[in-house]
């Protein structure tokens, strides 16, 4: 079986840095910290509101990460201008809206086919490979295929809302999810149909010749769900990890979801 890659997301320590515009918690000491408790990767979104992740973050993250870099970004010119100029291991073009509270979706990789192939263009330019953070549909890989993209994450929200919809106390919680509130056969339906698009649509890729990434509301208790899918060799996870170490310390965190996501 291929070996999971686990990327850690660091910028849920910069949220909680900047919910008190001070330097505290360090990003760097996080960076250090999952550099040496067994992530393979570090993950930042460097977002056009900069809400977290600073450009001097991204320049010191990039200048002294001894593990490589997935630099998420939008198809802002002004923001890949950054990116080209910072030179991450890889970028990640996610679709990006002020208003949201995380990313909600996949890359309209239809709607957007011209910017986005010009942004692949431009990274590829300065020898950066290319990840779309896509929908897990046949037609969203057919397409990050076909614009030059090296690689897909697929947006797993979808199914981790449902999972914890079915499985946790969220709907008894403010934070229920309206459209949601189901009885619990059809969550589980509807778990299961997520389930075999991820699938699918992994299969797929790889047939295709694109390496399959996956993110996006995984924790501790569903990360074993995308484990099955042989296909998806790296994971991207943030806010479950930066959650946990608030009680267990960074470190122990880390190291339970790399245990979690080892093959």
């Amino acid at each position: 079986m291929d070996k999971m890659t686990l990327g850690v997301n660091i910028d849920h320590v910069a949220v909680l840095r900047e919910a008190r515009k001070v330097n505290d918690p360090d990003i760097l000491n996080a960076l250090n910290i999952a550099c040496e408790s067994g992530a393979d990767q570090i993950t930042i979104h460097l977002r056009e509101d900069r809400r977290h992740i600073h450009d001097s973050d991204a320049q010191n993250i990039m200048k002294l990460s001894r593990l490589p870099v997935n630099l998420e970004c939008s198809i802002n010119k002004e923001i890949l201008n950054i990116v080209c100029d910072l030179k991450p291991h890889r970028a990640t073009l996610v679709p990006e809206k002020r208003e949201e509270v995380t990313t909600e979706g996949g890359l309209d990789v239809f709607t957007y086919e011209d910017e986005i192939k010009y942004a692949i263009e431009q990274l590829h330019d300065s020898i950066i490979p290319v990840s779309l953070f896509v929908d897990p549909t046949i037609q969203a890989m057919e397409a990050s295929k076909a614009l030059g993209a090296e690689m897909v994450e697929l947006h797993t929200g979808s199914f981790a809302n449902i999972f914890a919809m079915l499985n946790s106390n969220l709907s008894h919680s403010k934070h229920s999810i309206k459209e949601l509130e189901l009885p619990r056969y059809e969550l589980q339906e509807r778990l299961e149909k997520s389930l075999e698009d991820i699938k699918t649509a992994s299969i797929h890729a790889k047939k295709i010749g694109l390496e399959v990434a996956a993110g996006h509301g995984l924790n501790y208790h569903n990360v074993s769900y995308m484990m099955d899918i042989k296909e998806i060799t790296e994971l991207n996870i943030g806010q479950s990890i930066i959650a946990r170490s608030v009680f267990s310390g960074l470190s122990e965190a880390v190291k339970e979801m790399k245990r979690l996501t080892t093959r």
